[in-house]
């Protein structure tokens, strides 16, 4: 077993960064380019707040997906779990984040879970609020408050170019509206799902996600956020649907939740131990980001994270 240090984690960067030759930029996200093919940071704050970061911690990227993560808080905190799980499912899905085709089976209409686009959509549209600006509002305080960080903001840049190639999500949306399962302004829900998408974040930003979920909902001043319940809720979904329909395999090899985005982006949760963010914009095909997966797998086999260790157990006569 390797210990957690500084030069420990430079060394697991440097293993890492090859992987992002398997994978490609997401085009039609502004900021993204070619420029950032070897950008692969990561930080690491442990529940007793000692903090670790390395490579390319500080630069930012689109929340993307992990957005759905403060997304699913809020609307538990806002419905409660019986509610939300009317509108959106809990099981695993198989098919891509952004298919169609499992909305169209008469015995499962909803989305599968609100870590896919469908789910998140409907997710967006149970958050309270009297506008889409009053809702964008409470989903920002929310995640300051969990990060610490009043100056995160929605990117304009970003959230304009999800505005314009939306047409999928749109497709999702109206789709899911002409079945009866999202019965909210969808225009309103689609933008708000957009901007939660746009807000920029670093590595020390996407960890400090993961420790709030590590250390039972507590933001850094020691105010209690959200119930364990929901934060059971929220690391079990994340652990079967977070890492798209790659995500059994994240269960297996790396055994902690984590949530990616297309940006690159990803947050995971060692319960009572650690947060994680990783920034490392090329993907592969399912959306998660190539470098910054084989780091969490290395970090996680080398530090023993896998909640599903073997344990010790004496013998039974």
């Amino acid at each position: 077993m390797k210990k957690l240090s500084h030069e420990y984690l430079e060394e697991a960067i440097e293993d890492s960064k090859p992987y992002a030759a398997n994978g490609e930029i997401k085009p039609g996200i502004p900021g993204l380019d070619e420029t950032m093919r070897d950008m692969l940071g990561v930080t690491i704050i442990t529940t007793d707040s000692e903090i670790y970061k390395s490579g390319e911690w500080d630069t930012p990227i689109p929340m993307q997906s992990t957005s759905k993560i403060i997304g699913l808080m809020l609307a538990l905190r806002d419905f409660g779990k019986e509610r939300v799980f009317q509108t959106v499912g809990m099981e695993p899905m198989g098919d891509f984040f952004n298919s169609i085709s499992s909305l169209e089976s008469p015995a499962n209409q909803k989305p599968f879970n609100p870590m896919v686009n469908a789910g998140a959509i409907s997710v967006a549209s149970l958050i309270k609020g009297q506008t889409v600006e009053n809702r964008f509002n409470r989903y920002l305080s929310f995640l300051r408050d969990i990060t610490e960080n009043n100056e995160l903001e929605m990117d304009q840049e970003v959230y304009e170019a999800e505005k314009k190639n939306g047409a999928r999500n749109r497709s999702l949306a109206y789709f899911l509206q002409s079945t009866g399962t999202l019965v909210t302004n969808v225009e309103e829900a689609l933008d708000l799902y957009f901007r939660m998408n746009s807000i920029s974040m670093n590595s020390m930003d996407f960890a400090r996600v993961g420790l709030f979920l590590a250390r039972g909902g507590y933001d850094p001043d020691g105010n209690k956020l959200i119930p364990d319940h929901h934060l059971r809720t929220v690391k079990a979904i994340m652990m079967t649907s977070g890492m798209y329909n790659a995500s059994g395999h994240y269960a297996v090899e790396v055994g902690f939740p984590c949530k990616s985005g297309v940006s690159g982006s990803i947050i995971c949760s060692v319960p009572g131990v650690m947060g994680m963010g990783v920034v490392s914009p090329p993907i592969d095909s399912k959306g998660n980001s190539t470098a910054g997966g084989a780091l969490i797998k290395k970090l996680s086999q080398d530090l023993q994270l896998n909640m599903f260790g073997i344990e010790n157990i004496k013998d039974v006569d």
